[in-house]
């Protein structure tokens, strides 16, 4: 028997209580709790994990990260590595100085300390998946780290995070709008992101805007979740709600989910002249069926349907892109 379609009255009134005056900004405001260095640590070290493993490129260049959320802490990561720019790139600015400066603070222990990355049972959610937490030295080796972590390289990022304004600053912390203009195209060497792509409305604009930040043969890892984000009884359930119901779920809030499944961004990967690396797949069996879905997902192929999340390395490819 298939399981009966259950909406979720909570997120109805949620999306509902957005649209009053006051509403949306406080109900808009959430992010994923970056704001703890040992998360922060453990996301990048897996993110760098696979792109030494799978690329062999040292990251000592640009890097971008979309949504940051509640602190800096994935990005700073970055340039502890060695990463010698950062922007962080995101629709509300959620961190702030005091934050920052305490993630900081700590992310520089761990990387004195050399600590084993944080593992499945600290964060058992978090993907993607690696088999070796500890500290990875055949990457930063100790004599990359003494260099990484010279005092005067940290007191400069520390000053960074009281005034991240300036043009020269090591990172800059931008709105998207901002970020058209600020980051030169053609210098990144890589864009990443954690659990953030499954909100941005307009994702053909935003893989086509990577494409044009990005270096040849730069490189782009996000990690991304198609789960239901509480919306549905079923992990797959928001596939379920009818386009009008599912605009008052949404309401005034500034992002909840886009709805588009893995194939969506694997088709603007090829479209926009990325190679795949690597797509690793996490899957759970789907109570619901297509005939269950509303209009818009009732093509959805069974590969789709199933995939909860994904975690998608790519580069970019030589090929010249047309411009509309």
């Amino acid at each position: 028997m298939l399981p009966i379609v259950s909406y979720n009255l909570k997120s109805i009134l949620e999306g509902g209580l957005s649209l009053l005056p006051g509403f949306g900004q406080i109900l808009g405001n959430r992010t994923r709790g970056t704001d703890s260095a040992r998360y922060c640590y453990s996301v990048w070290m897996r993110h760098l994990q696979y792109i030494h493993n799978h690329c062999r490129k040292p990251l000592k260049g640009w890097v971008v990260e979309l949504g940051p959320g509640d602190s800096l802490g994935t990005g700073m990561a970055a340039l502890l590595s060695g990463s010698s720019r950062y922007f962080a790139v995101d629709v509300s600015r959620h961190a702030n100085s005091q934050r920052n400066m305490k993630v900081l603070e700590q992310l520089v222990s761990l990387f004195a300390d050399r600590s084993p990355i944080p593992d499945n049972k600290e964060f058992p959610e978090l993907k993607p998946h690696i088999d070796d937490f500890r500290f990875p030295e055949n990457i930063l080796d100790n004599a990359w780290m003494e260099k990484n972590l010279d005092p005067r390289r940290l007191q400069a990022i520390a000053d960074c995070l009281l005034e991240t304004g300036k043009d020269a600053s090591p990172i800059q912390y931008i709105n998207p709008l901002s970020a058209s203009t600020a980051i030169v195209p053609g210098s990144v060497d890589l864009v990443f992101s954690q659990a953030v792509l499954e909100h941005v409305e307009d994702l053909s604009s935003l893989y086509r805007t990577c494409r044009t930040w990005l270096k040849p043969r730069g490189l782009m890892s996000h990690q991304i979740d198609f789960r239901s984000h509480g919306t549905s009884s079923e992990w797959n359930g928001h596939w379920a709600y009818p386009q009008k119901l599912w605009r008052l779920i949404r309401g005034n809030r500034t992002y909840l989910l886009n709805r588009e499944p893995c194939s969506t961004h694997l088709r603007l990967l090829s479209e926009n002249g990325f190679q795949m690396v690597i797509e690793e797949r996490a899957r759970l069996s789907s109570r619901l069926r297509q005939g269950q879905l509303a209009a818009p997902f009732r093509t959805l192929s069974e590969m789709d349907l199933t995939t909860s999340g994904v975690y998608l390395l790519s580069q970019t490819t030589n090929r010249e892109l047309r411009l509309n």
